[in-house]
């Protein structure tokens, strides 16, 4: 007796084999509609006031390197564990009321959302009168409060965690979201959640050199070495010890127009506004194919005269006339626009500050920086190794504390006294305003349960040695200074 085939279970068969097919077809269209979105449709989210715009527009840091909407919004649900408190502003992130993301975060939509880091990341910060005032955010200053470091760890740590998965984390989006559409679901559960989990692997692996650098604490950052490790792929578990250490303050952005020409960065290594604001935004995530130099100008033209808050307290107007009259005899010619030494760089063997971020800015990596945004018009050609760091411009210095490059002095009145008599630990991140020594308070380590960051100057790169100017003038006449200073 021959084998027949069934009729009833053909049908069947054939319906699987078409279901399956079916299944293959509709997951090729939604990968290659997913990487070919950004061609097709690329929408950021722009805001027509310029402040809100500065705070919350896109540079071009999401297509690439940005994080999916909802994934990022659900991080701190997933990992509170990974977090120093709740949510991101535990970290010093800034959230407006009135706003979805915190200052310094933006959002695209490259066929799903996703969220990217702006200039105001780094340029955005707070000020309280008293312990008891409101915080008042000021665009455009140093990131004060922002713990950058923290968040480049947590973004590392959620990255390995087993709890990254698809099935642990759709129903957190979905409480969250109030529920995705079916292509949705498809493209997080699929492609968004795994592929930004190896993403940040992968960026965690490169910048694990953090974990062996000293904490940066809030208002730093560590401008250059990100750059070797994720845009030139430099071997970072071989890089001597003093190049591997560069952490600076964040500085303050207003008042571009008379910089123009000025060294800039603190070792003075680039003399364009224009390469250093292109350089600024691939250290928040933007890429030379992903740059929006329409929005980036915008931001550009903002700052280019934008003027510096003015000191809102009371100033001891003849104590300060006796100040300027100290100030242009001792700190005029390096500080003041216009100064015979205002923007030019101090050889370190004369400044005597700490050296690890001249260091760790090398001529390897200046000869690497000035390939980058080759084939375009704006490739990089300024930048240089120098032997120091840049006298900068002392306008609105009453907001740009702690002081020194690297942010190891708390206040100008301490930054007057001879290194071994400055504090050598104090907190950073605490926002209310020292109006006697100028800077902010730096004696609280603790207010309403907060933590804040002690700085230890006896760490690597944290040095408060060095710029010794004006240390021997009379008690009276450091003091005239300083009140003189408040109105710069």
């Amino acid at each position: 007796m021959t084998e027949q085939t069934n009729p009833t279970l053909l049908p069947t068969s054939i319906k699987g084999v078409f279901q399956r097919i079916w299944v293959v077809i509709v997951g090729i269209i939604a990968v290659a509609v997913f990487f070919l979105w950004p061609v097709l449709s690329n929408s950021p989210v722009d805001y027509a006031d310029i402040e809100n715009h500065f705070k919350y527009g896109s540079i071009g840091s999401e297509p690439i390197n940005g994080i999916p909407y909802w994934i990022w919004k659900v991080l701190p649900e997933l990992f509170p564990d990974k977090l120093p408190g709740k949510g991101y502003t535990s970290l010093g992130f800034i959230k407006e009321p009135d706003k979805d993301l915190p200052i310094g975060f933006s959002q695209r939509r490259i066929f799903i959302d996703r969220v990217g880091l702006n200039c105001a990341v780094c340029h955005t910060g707070t000020l309280r009168n008293t312990p008891n005032s409101e915080h008042q955010v000021i665009t455009a200053m140093p990131a004060n409060v922002v713990n950058l470091q923290g968040y480049i760890k947590f973004l590392s740590t959620v990255g390995v965690d087993e709890r990254f998965t698809a099935n642990r984390m759709l129903p957190e989006i979905e409480k969250i979201s109030g529920g995705l559409n079916p292509i949705e679901k498809l493209l997080y559960r699929f492609i968004a959640i795994p592929q930004t989990r190896d993403a940040l692997i992968n960026q965690g692996s490169r910048l694990n050199f953090v974990e062996k650098q000293p904490d940066w604490g809030p208002g730093r950052v560590d401008t250059f070495n990100p750059y070797k490790a994720i845009q030139f792929h430099f071997p970072m578990d071989k890089l001597r010890e003093d190049e591997l250490i560069g952490t600076s303050d964040f500085p303050s952005v207003w008042n571009q127009k008379p910089r123009e020409g000025l060294q800039l960065h603190w070792d003075g290594n680039n003399t364009s506004v224009d390469e250093r604001n292109k350089s600024a935004a691939l250290g928040a995530g933007v890429t030379p194919t992903t740059i929006d130099l329409p929005r980036i100008q915008r931001v550009a033209d903002w700052l280019w005269e934008l003027p510096p808050p003015k000191y809102p307290y009371e100033v001891n107007e003849t104590i300060a006339a006796k100040g300027e009259q100290l100030f242009q005899s001792n700190c005029a010619s390096c500080h003041a626009f216009g100064g015979a030494y205002t923007g030019k760089v101090v050889p370190i063997q004369e400044i005597g500050t700490d050296p690890h971020r001249l260091d760790s800015y090398t001529y390897k990596t200046m000869s690497n920086q000035n390939t980058l945004y080759t084939g375009y018009p704006w490739r990089f050609k300024n930048f240089r190794k120098t032997n120091g760091y840049a006298n900068m411009p002392l306008d609105g210095v009453w907001l740009r504390g702690p002081y020194l490059h690297n942010g190891s002095v708390p206040t100008l009145r301490d930054l007057l006294e001879t290194p071994e008599n400055r504090p050598k630990e104090f907190y950073r991140g605490y926002d209310v305003i020292d109006r006697a020594k100028v800077g902010f308070v730096s004696d609280v380590g603790v207010e309403n349960g907060k933590q804040y960051f002690k700085f230890d100057t006896t760490k690597p790169g944290n040095s408060n040695s060095g710029h010794l100017y004006g240390t021997d003038l009379p008690t009276e006449d450091k003091n005239a200074l300083v009140e003189y200073m408040k109105k710069l």
